[in-house]
This record gives C-alpha cells, structure tokens and sequence, in this order.
C-alpha cells in the first residue's frame, strides 16, 4: 500500500483536468501541498463575501475568465482587476470580496488549514462553501 495521497502524487497535474473534475462553484479543490501550503483550484462565478485572513496572505492566480477583487483598508476601498495569467496577493488583515462577474477559474495559494471565509466576514450565503479546501478525486 503506498502512502502516496492525492496530494502527493508522483506525476504532474494537468490543471485543467483537475477544474474538469468538479462543478461546484466557491468550493475548492487541493490539488497538492508545498511545504505547509496548500495549492488550490477554484471555479468561482458572481459575488463571494467580504472577509479577512488575520495571520495569512492569499494569492490569486487567475486560470481562466476575469477576477475582481474588492479591497478595504485604512484608506477606504479600491478594488483590483486580474485577466487570465495575472497574479495578485492579498495582504494579511486586508478585507476583500472576489467578485467574477462572468466566471473564472483560479488558483490559490493558502497554509494549509485556511478556512476560505476567513478569520472573520459577513454572512455566508448558501452558494459559498466554507472549508479548508476538498481533495480533488484522481
């Protein structure tokens, strides 16, 4: 029996297929760990919530489509566009709301155990998965 997981395989990961393998939106997948970070992938499509990391950054890679993200600070609020293959890196203790209007697909880049809503936020509505990311099926 190998102790190989998901996570940990021995081959690459065709990023597309593992987008392929799953339809829910705002619920991501692991597709593998560097370190005490996981790598995750996301179809993300309309609004998300505005919340905050307190102790971690979040980087966004943007796969495919277009992502804004809503920013508050000390000196109110501004908010970022990415295209597909731009990265951005939300500061720890930023709050931010991604929002992409026509859909996308992103990757991110969390420590493991990174719950996705956040240190703190707003209501979580039904179409927002509040997790630490899911393993992605083989």
């Amino acid at each position: 029996m190998s102790n190989e997981t998901p996570v940990h395989r021995r081959e690459p990961i065709a990023l597309h297929e593992a987008l392929a393998s799953f339809d829910a939106l705002w619920s991501p997948r692991i597709v593998t760990h560097v370190n005490d970070y996981d790598v995750r992938v996301a179809k993300i499509e309309g609004e998300y919530i505005w919340h905050v990391h307190d102790d971690t950054d979040e980087f966004f890679l943007v796969l495919d489509g277009e992502l804004d993200i809503a920013l508050r600070g000390p000196d109110g609020e501004r908010a970022v566009t990415l295209a597909k293959g731009d990265v951005f890196t939300v500061p720890r203790g930023t709050e931010h709301k991604p929002i992409a209007r026509t859909g996308a697909s992103i990757l991110l880049f969390e420590p493991t155990g990174t719950l996705t809503v956040g240190d703190s936020h707003e209501a979580v509505p039904d179409h927002v998965d509040a997790t630490t990311g899911h393993a992605l099926r083989a």
